[in-house]
């Protein structure tokens, strides 16, 4: 067991180095975490929970936040309506409305349980729009990300045997085909 544990500590590793890389999460945005640690020890999603995988990967969220300065928020399982937990400052700062439940592992799932224990000031908001997230063993993000969300691709693509999907957003770019999206010295105004 103990060389699974090394296996999912060291592709957290990477997966954290690479992400800081990419250069693209902002200080003060929000980065959701969907994880299934069933998946991640090589089980189907919602059969084989671990909160022991989960201390890992909080660990190394964790350590994101703190090299970045982002708000975490973790996704729920879908019997809690895929809820987050995030702490009290971010739901403040965000104007986020909190719902009334304690995730625990049979009902919001390990990954949101154990968060839930860890974080300071936890509650649990019902919808975020997020700027960034990553999906580790398929858990469905996209409801809690921003319009227009981008995939990430990562060269380690597992966190143990889950597979690992990223995704930062950006703005929409409306406006049509006479529409500019980056500023220049020639652009033309409207008459």
């Amino acid at each position: 067991m103990q060389d699974t544990f090394n296996k999912i500590e060291h592709d957290l590793k990477s997966f954290v180095s690479e992400i800081t890389k990419e250069d693209f999460l902002i200080k003060d945005s929000i980065f959701v975490i969907g994880c299934s640690t069933s998946e991640v020890a090589g089980e189907r999603i919602g059969t084989s929970g671990s909160e022991e995988i989960a201390a890992y990967i909080f660990s190394a969220m964790k350590q994101l936040k703190e090299k970045t300065g982002i708000h975490l928020a973790f996704q729920c399982c879908e019997h809690l309506n895929r809820a987050l937990v995030v702490e009290r400052d971010t739901m403040e700062k965000f104007q986020l409305d909190e719902v009334s439940v304690i995730p625990v592992p049979k009902a919001g799932g390990s990954m949101a349980s154990f968060a839930y224990k860890r974080m300071e000031e936890p509650v649990v908001v019902e919808h975020i729009s997020a700027h960034a997230g990553v999906d580790i063993g398929e858990t469905m993000i996209g409801m809690h990300l921003k319009h227009v969300a981008v995939p990430v691709r990562f060269n380690h693509r597992y966190i143990g045997n889950a597979r690992l999907n990223a995704a930062k957003t950006r703005p929409k770019l409306i406006g049509g085909q006479r529409a500019i999206y980056e500023e220049s010295k020639d652009s033309n105004s409207c008459t």
